[in-house]
């Protein structure tokens, strides 16, 4: 079952910290990184929204930015599914009430189990109940666990609810195994994890226009986000909103070899549409992977591979939609 993507249950509130969170009613919770909002996750968020609604409560996640790994790990160089606005842009079409994403450093690691329930879950999200994974654990050095948060529910008036093993294995599936998947090009394993094609957004740049001068245009994609994962060099099929419309192309991620190229660019091909969309912020999703990305030895060949390309993803898409 792949997540509706164009369609917004609720509208988002989003907090860029915790000390800004605010609301009136009490709230359900969880915790986590979230990245990537796979098919895992979305079962504990909509267990999350359910309660939410049967409860007169809000839906709260609780989640940091940067990834806890980066700071507490100086060597990590992790690469996420998600930036922020595309989780953002995931959990609200999920439904999600409240969204605090924490700026995470050394000093809120250091804040004691007890600290972070008091001062954080009673005292700023007035909790009425967490709901967490049973291997979950929290506080300085990840001391505490869901015996301890069990503890502290029963002092501070909360519920804890566990997300039994059992029940994480029935979705077996974690961030790690979706990030090798991509990194090897692999999209119909990302895709079947995530519960939707993996996305790219970006802002469209002025590129050196060589595509239009062979007569396949192309759009350049340019990701400021220097922590997402981009998948394996190669060619690919895409889809996208533009101008409130469905449009496939295909796309290229490499260094144009063919035409000496020395920087990783990500260029799209859409079909047919050929609107001026220049400084455009767009999302694409990743569909399928084509090919290798290839040297040819002259631009006709080049030319006549990017026609096979085209009609291959042309084929491909008659059959999904």
């Amino acid at each position: 079952m792949f997540l509706n993507l164009q369609k917004i249950i609720a509208v988002l509130n989003v907090f860029p910290s915790i000390s800004e969170f605010n609301s009136t009613k009490k709230t359900i919770v969880t915790i986590g990184t979230f990245d990537g909002v796979h098919i895992g996750h979305q079962k504990i968020i909509e267990k999350l929204i359910q309660e939410s609604k049967s409860s007169d409560s809000e839906s709260l996640i609780l989640t940091f930015f940067p990834h806890p790994r980066m700071v507490l790990h100086e060597t990590s160089s992790i690469k996420l599914l998600n930036t922020i606005n595309e989780k953002s842009s995931l959990l609200e079409k999920m439904g999600l009430d409240n969204l605090v994403i924490h700026p995470f450093d050394k000093e809120f690691s250091n804040l004691s189990a007890e600290e972070f329930v008091k001062t954080i879950l009673v005292d700023l999200f007035n909790v009425q109940k967490i709901i967490i994974g049973y291997d979950h654990r929290f506080g300085k050095n990840r001391a505490a666990n869901i015996e301890n948060l069990i503890a502290f529910g029963e002092k501070y008036g909360f519920e804890v609810e566990q997300i039994s093993a059992q029940e994480i294995d029935s979705v077996s599936v974690s961030s790690t195994r979706i990030r090798v998947a991509i990194t090897n090009g692999n999209m119909a394993v990302a895709n079947e994890f995530l519960g939707y094609d993996y996305l790219l957004s970006g802002k469209i740049i002025q590129g050196k226009q060589l595509g239009r001068t062979i007569g396949f245009p192309t759009a350049n994609l340019k990701i400021k986000e220097n922590y997402k994962l981009i998948p394996k060099i190669g060619v690919y099929i895409v889809k996208s909103i533009l101008q409130e419309k469905t449009v496939f192309g295909i796309m290229n991620i490499g260094l144009n070899p063919t035409v000496n190229g020395e920087d990783l660019s990500i260029e799209v091909h859409f079909l047919d549409f050929d609107s001026d969309i220049y400084d455009t912020e767009i999302t694409v999703s990743v569909i399928e992977r084509i090919r290798d990305e290839q040297k040819f030895t002259s631009i006709d060949i080049l030319k006549s591979q990017i026609q096979k390309d085209k009609n291959f993803a042309i084929s491909y898409i008659e059959k999904i939609v």
